[in-house]
């Protein structure tokens, strides 16, 4: 899920009205962590909390975007569509076997997501065929904005507290991660940010995303799960 919610923040930076939005009126470059934190926490609890979290959360979410003058149709459904996208893929390129009806089924199952936060039905694809129209249709809209390239290198170089960055592998493990996400990237995304591509790179990255996932599978479950499937499988034993 972290490459993926890294992923999901540089391709959604990549809309210059809706990150200048989140530039001008939000504190992410003091809270780059709480920013990825909260991403996690909002995918884990739509996907396994309770209708009255995911409420309680989407109208949480709708006060946040209204604050940072997102709240408009075209940069809401862009918000969504970059974060289902990244997650879709990252998924699939790690060795996720999904056919293409179950994640056509992905892509339709998210759009209860949009509709939370205040997107019309109508408005959200719900195939994976009508996602990449969809990114065809935005794309003349998109660029790496000045601001857009500050998020990316804060991104991939947060503020760390000195113990942290000097006396734990944390600082390089991030760089390892943050540079997966940046890799994983479809090539017109990097492409907009300027990053090179080079023959095999996205092989490269498919390879690495696979081996990440692998490695992961030899963490106990307590650390794999996120924490709204823990607390909803309790609920399920206990009900």
């Amino acid at each position: 899920m972290f490459v993926g919610g890294i992923r999901a923040l540089l391709e959604q930076a990549l809309h210059p009205k809706a990150m200048a939005g989140v530039a001008a009126h939000s504190n992410f470059r003091e809270d780059a962590w709480g920013r990825l934190q909260r991403t996690g926490d909002y995918v884990g609890t739509l996907t396994f909390g309770s209708k009255t979290e995911a409420d309680k959360l989407a109208s949480r979410v709708r006060r946040v975007h209204e604050i940072l003058k997102v709240d408009e149709p075209e940069l809401l459904l862009w918000v969504h569509m970059a974060m289902v996208d990244a997650f879709l893929d990252t998924a699939v390129r790690s060795g996720l076997k999904l056919s293409i009806s179950e994640q056509d089924k992905y892509v339709d199952e998210m759009v209860v997501f949009a509709e939370l936060v205040g997107i019309e039905t109508g408005l959200v694809p719900r195939t994976v065929g009508q996602m990449q129209n969809y990114f065809q249709e935005i794309m003349p809209k998109l660029s790496a904005s000045d601001d857009a390239k500050r998020a990316a290198l804060f991104i991939a170089l947060p503020p760390l507290p000195p113990l942290l960055r000097f006396g734990t592998p944390i600082a390089p493990l991030w760089g390892g991660i943050t540079s997966l996400a940046a890799a994983a990237l479809p090539k017109w995304a990097r492409k907009l940010y300027g990053w090179p591509s080079v023959p095999g790179q996205d092989s490269a990255t498919d390879l690495a995303l696979r081996a990440t996932r692998n490695a992961l599978q030899f963490l106990p479950e307590s650390l794999r799960q996120p924490q709204q499937f823990k607390v909803g499988k309790v609920k399920e034993h206990t009900a």
